[in-house]
């Protein structure tokens, strides 16, 4: 019996496009980008895919189909789903799509200590955050904007997500950065000690 596999973005997706078709890693990598999944999952490392496709094969959710040799390329090997596989991808995707999992972002725990700074040292780094978040919503905004006419919704259902969440972050960051400059959001290291005197004694 197979050892059972954890779930990941990146297991999920691999399972989802051999549905679709046998594939090697190489054409693996290429459908993702192609259709713009390096939004959602990291396909930056090529050894990261690897050992994703190692481990959904010693699972048992994917086998080798055949080897591909092309005096072109290397030796490829293609793989395709299990049945099992096939079975495991629902299950993972009822369970992603339905149960918010307790993720541990960076952002909220740098937030988390930020008091460590003072206000005026802040509001410079949280300005050029917002920058970078309201570039990455415009070059959503643009890939959303190149899009085939008459694409279904569902194909690019996940930017549609991205943008709401940094469209959220960007109205967020600009309301902080307004309390920031205005002084109604402010501390310092006595305000701090105060606060900790009080609750102590209470």
């Amino acid at each position: 019996m197979n050892a059972p596999v954890k779930s990941s973005p990146l297991g999920l997706t691999v399972l989802v496009l051999l549905h679709h078709r046998p594939l090697h890693p190489y054409g693996i990598q290429q459908l993702l980008r192609q259709w713009g999944k390096e939004q959602v999952v990291n396909v930056g490392q090529r050894a990261g895919l690897y050992r994703t496709i190692e481990r959904l094969q010693a699972g048992g959710l994917i086998a080798v189909r055949h080897t591909e040799r092309d005096q072109q390329y290397p030796e490829r090997t293609v793989y395709e789903v299990t049945d099992e596989g096939r079975a495991v991808t629902r299950e993972w995707l009822e369970q992603m799509l339905a149960v918010p999992k307790a993720e541990f972002p960076v952002f909220p725990a740098a937030l988390s200590n930020m008091l460590m700074l003072t206000p005026d040292e802040v509001a410079p780094i949280l300005e050029r955050r917002l920058e970078r978040i309201s570039a990455q919503r415009a070059g959503l905004e643009r890939q959303n904007a190149e899009v085939p006419p008459g694409l279904p919704r569902i194909a690019l259902i996940e930017n549609e997500y991205l943008l709401a969440v940094l469209g959220a972050e960007e109205r967020w960051l600009r309301g902080v950065l307004g309390d920031l400059r205005d002084g109604s959001l402010t501390w310092s290291p006595e305000m701090l000690a105060a606060f900790e005197d009080a609750s102590g004694s209470a």
